[in-house]
């Protein structure tokens, strides 16, 4: 059976009617399974995660996207994270033994649909770009959602589905296939966001840090704290030991303690590399937070 996850991220992370009716959305539709729910007041994000066959994933995500585009408007957005739009970021993953192609298919066709139905311009990266200029998802985002207008007029910037047309309230999205990808946050015990920043520089793989790690530093204004937020793109190069071990000793030269750590969304077990929860000062943790505690038996 071929299984995808698909965890969208949307502009809306301090809402709570929005982000229940987006999470009815997805659980109304049968087949798929809404595994994980992770809102954030100062990224200003929620992100989903669900699980199933890729005809229910598709439309899971269509339903959840209508919602958002119903309920979030950009015009008055503001978080600490990057961001393009309303529907943000929706990733395809292809679970167990199903093959990519499936993922770039689910992820094609479920772009097609948004730019059409809701008249959003779509860009596609990953495994499911059609530019290689555009595989990295870091590049889609260079702008932000301001710069958009500039980067629709410029017929290089034109998306790969919808119109290239500017609608302020709900911006563009990324659309892509991709991995398994890891979301792993650790806060530090200070307030300080140029210290954040830069461990943040000195561990992310484009600054010349570890490998398969995205890294920014930013501050939580709701808690007076310092983050070091993390995607893990390949967890079998980086695991999360590794690059919480790594941010510990740097905060420590530093003179900051690390307060705790926080997984969004799901992670395969073996990401930890061998750490327990405890070890990595792992907050809300629990097994519904491990990819296997959602698959088929003997997927």
């Amino acid at each position: 059976m071929k299984m995808l996850e698909c965890v969208p991220n949307f502009s809306e992370g301090r809402d709570a009617e929005t982000i229940d009716r987006i999470a009815g959305a997805v659980a109304a539709v049968a087949g798929v399974k809404l595994a994980d729910i992770h809102r954030d007041p100062d990224h200003h994000r929620g992100v989903f995660t669900f699980l199933g066959a890729p005809e229910a994933v598709v439309e899971a995500a269509l339903a959840a996207a209508g919602v958002a585009l119903e309920r979030i408007d950009m015009c008055r957005h503001d978080g600490v994270h990057p961001c393009i739009g309303a529907v943000d970021v929706v990733p395809f993953v292809p679970l167990g033994d199903t093959p990519m192609a499936a993922a770039v298919s689910a992820a094609r066709e479920f772009g097609g649909l948004l730019g059409e139905r809701h008249a959003v311009p779509v860009y596609f990266y990953g495994e499911a770009a059609m530019h290689a200029s555009r595989r990295e998802l870091p590049v889609l985002r260079r702008g932000g959602y301001r710069g958009l207008p500039d980067r629709l007029a410029d017929p290089d910037g034109r998306p790969d589905a919808g119109p290239a047309a500017y609608r302020a309230a709900c911006g563009a999205a990324a659309v892509g296939a991709r991995g398994v990808l890891v979301a792993f946050n650790v806060n530090l015990r200070s307030a300080d966001l140029e210290a954040a920043r830069s461990i943040a520089r000195a561990i992310r793989e484009s600054s010349g840090g570890m490998k398969a790690v995205r890294a920014m530093g930013v501050l939580l204004v709701s808690r007076n704290l310092a983050q070091v937020s993390m995607n893990l793109t390949d967890w079998r190069v980086t695991s999360m030991r590794q690059v919480f071990a790594r941010i510990r000793d740097l905060a420590a030269e530093r003179g900051i303690d690390v307060l705790e750590s926080e997984l969004v969304g799901l992670t395969p077990r073996g990401a930890f590399g061998g750490a327990t929860a405890e070890e990595l000062l792992l907050v809300g943790f629990s097994e519904a937070k491990l990819i296997e505690s959602h698959l088929p038996a003997g997927a």
